[in-house]
């Protein structure tokens, strides 16, 4: 059976939808609106004479047909865009072409890629980059992207990892002026009497800071009226005399540089795994990829 352009250009926009799970979403990859890839669909589904998808207000399903669809049809366009992938490799590196779609921690995003990213478009100047930056733990392959870069140890295990920075340190932080009114921490344990930005985790738990020294190590539920999961905030909220906060040491540096901020417990300090790199070992790696990898890898934001 022949496939024709707009057959091939139906099932794209298939594609796109059933892994989104959203009509905004995958608009947003194909750059297209809602409403057109809602209206797309239709017509598919009327050529077709089966309903592929069940929408409602508050979520986009497949039906059946949609499922055996998906699995039919995943495999093969990945091959599609990996033979499409290959051709860059005989393109000369400053005419690679393409897209890169990635899911990143925060931290990765301000710390790993915000001083590479520039460089990597000086170079590369054709390839589009697609950066979601969100703490919640996200299927990668479900949300259309490339790849993810999330610390070490909360990789998930059916993916190939490259890591991508040195483990780094996690300090307790505040500005002068809150320890002049509340005092400085000797030992973990005196942060019972402190206020502190408590942490919450892309999968919604509460984050308990973690200490060592020597042999000794300690994860505390600390007190604190401030919940929070934005590295900004805290360094905004921190600054202002608000409460203590826990982040990475890269993240403080320039803060504490200025007298802004002061390190507390320093001798606690522990030193935590750091960002890896993840994707489908299934599919090829799209060179735009590989070379973003290279570069960060050349660059060292986080030494290596």
């Amino acid at each position: 059976m022949r496939i024709n352009r707009t057959e091939l250009a139906d099932l794209g926009t298939f594609l796109a939808i059933a892994r989104h799970r959203s009509f905004r979403r995958a608009g947003q990859e194909l750059g297209v609106s809602a409403s057109a890839l809602s209206h797309a669909l239709k017509v598919m589904e009327a050529r077709l004479g089966v309903r592929l998808v069940n929408r409602t207000s508050r979520s986009v399903t497949l039906t059946a047909a949609g499922e055996d669809l998906l699995a039919s049809l995943d495999a093969p366009f990945a091959a599609i865009g990996s033979a499409l992938d290959l051709l860059n490799q005989h393109r000369e590196p400053k005419t690679v072409t393409g897209r890169i779609r990635l899911n990143v921690l925060e931290h990765a995003s301000t710390l790993l890629l915000a001083p590479v990213v520039p460089l990597f478009h000086a170079r590369h100047p054709q390839v589009e980059i697609d950066v979601r930056v969100s703490n919640d733990l996200l299927d990668i392959v479900e949300a259309g992207a490339d790849a993810g870069i999330r610390y070490g140890g909360t990789v998930p295990q059916d993916m190939v990892a490259q890591r991508l920075s040195a483990d780094l340190r996690w300090v307790v932080v505040g500005a002068p002026r809150y320890f002049d009114r509340h005092g400085t921490p000797d030992h973990p344990c005196d942060l019972a009497a402190h206020r502190c930005l408590r942490i919450r985790l892309g999968d919604d738990r509460l984050y308990r800071w973690e200490f060592e020294r020597a042999d000794e190590q300690i994860a505390l539920d600390v007190p604190g009226a401030v919940t929070i999961d934005n590295t900004q905030f805290a360094l905004s909220l921190a600054t202002a005399g608000g409460g203590l906060a826990y982040l990475p040491e890269p993240c403080v540096k320039p803060a504490v540089a200025r007298g802004e901020l002061r390190v507390a417990l320093a001798n606690w300090a522990p030193r935590g795994p750091g960002f890896h790199i993840y994707y489908p070992g299934r599919r090829q790696l799209p060179i735009g990829l590989r070379l973003l990898i290279d570069l960060i890898r050349e660059v060292k934001p986080l030494d290596l």
